[in-house]
């Protein structure tokens, strides 16, 4: 068992700090942050911001110069070894002359996976992981997920009252949140790949879909504002999207699964930029699980569900939930308003779902609640 010291812990708790700040801009790729250190003092750090860009330990070499020489890197994940948009960072580190790496967790993309380090043992560079490493994996739930088993980390946000409603019986549900947890919300897109909603939601609300960028509470955590759109998706069996919906006529970027073929409303909707994917039905409707396995071949990492009961619940019910973000507002709305989830095969105790609260955080006066299911 390797034994660390207090110095490597912090400079891999700073090496962390640094990839959050590229919380919103790295995908596909996973967001790393890397600290170059001679003597116990940091003499280069930086972190990945965008893909196609350098990496991090490229960005720290870089800062480091000639004093990367006999210094030790310490980085949030395995150094990469094999040329994809950039060059392998293991040899940049071998030809800066680092005789210490200590990383917080192997790859699991399939052309690095410990063949990283051991490029550089047989550089003689002497290796060390797992340091920290349940924060390192926090940073990158979804290409994890993705790269060991071909799907994205899938989160399911809610707002609802106390007693668990998200709208009026008539559908109406603005604002159940006060200011403070919606600016919130926009954390949460931002890093998000891709969101998704159904058919019903956007008739209904006609949302854009998007992360509303440049927030205090985005520029405050000191991430990147400049981040890309993600892309939307709507799940829309019968092909009902309008022409003239906001979330086609804003910044385009759209991804529709329908089971329909009407050529001509396809056609229609693909001269306005919409992509519109063809996808078989099942008993419960759209098939879920084949279009998340799509959304992994698109290389996304991380989903964002915001969307109805009915929808939420069959994203629940089919066991592709990963994380649940829920908001709750100090009001009540009644037992005739609708409720948080549709889950019909829940008829007794025995048949409830466990969650396990991770975190319960307060925004002004409304509670966000972050839960794994089973």
């Amino acid at each position: 068992m390797t034994i660390f010291n207090a110095y490597d812990h912090e400079f891999m708790s700073r090496a962390i700090r640094l990839a959050k700040k590229g919380i919103n801009t790295t995908q596909p790729n996973p967001r790393v942050g890397c600290v170059i250190t001679q003597d116990n003092m940091i003499v280069g750090e930086g972190w990945h911001k965008k893909a196609g860009e350098a990496h991090a330990e490229i960005n720290a070499l870089l800062q480091a110069g000639s004093q990367a020489k006999g210094a030790t890197a310490y980085v949030t994940l395995e150094p990469c070894c094999h040329t994809g948009k950039t060059p392998p960072c293991t040899d940049s580190l071998i030809k800066a002359g680092v005789t210490r790496v200590v990383a917080a967790m192997q790859d699991p993309h399939d052309k690095v996976a410990g063949q990283g380090f051991e490029k550089l043992k047989q550089a003689g560079i002497e290796v060390q992981s797992g340091l920290l490493e349940e924060q390192a994996r926090l940073l990158n739930p979804g290409f994890i997920k993705r790269m060991q088993q071909g799907l994205p980390f899938v989160r399911v946000k809610m707002a609802m009252s106390v007693d668990g409603r998200t709208a009026m019986a008539s559908g109406e549900s603005k604002w159940i949140t006060a200011e403070a947890a919606r600016h919130d919300v926009q954390q949460w897109r931002a890093r998000s790949s891709a969101m998704l909603t159904g058919i019903g939601t956007l008739l209904h609300d006609d949302p854009s879909l998007t992360a509303r960028l440049g927030n205090p509470v985005l520029e405050q955590a000191g991430m990147h504002t400049d981040s890309p759109q993600p892309l939307r998706v709507i799940l829309d069996s019968e092909l009902k999207l309008p022409l003239t919906a906001k979330v086609i006529q804003q910044t385009g970027n759209v991804l529709v699964f329908s089971h329909s073929t009407d050529e001509q409303k396809i056609t229609a909707l693909e001269q306005l930029g919409v992509k519109v994917m063809y996808i078989e039905k099942n008993e419960d409707g759209l098939d879920l699980l084949a279009i998340v396995k799509y959304l992994a071949e698109l290389q996304m990492n991380e989903v964002m569900v915001e969307a109805g009961a009915n929808l939420s619940g069959s994203f629940v019910a089919a066991g592709l939930v990963d994380e649940l973000i829920l908001y709750m507002a100090p009001v009540l709305m009644g037992n005739n308003a609708r409720g948080l989830f549709n889950l019909p095969f829940i008829r007794q105790m025995s048949d409830k779902i466990q969650l396990n609260i991770k975190e319960i955080s307060q925004f002004g006066e409304d509670i966000r609640i972050i839960a794994t299911l089973p």
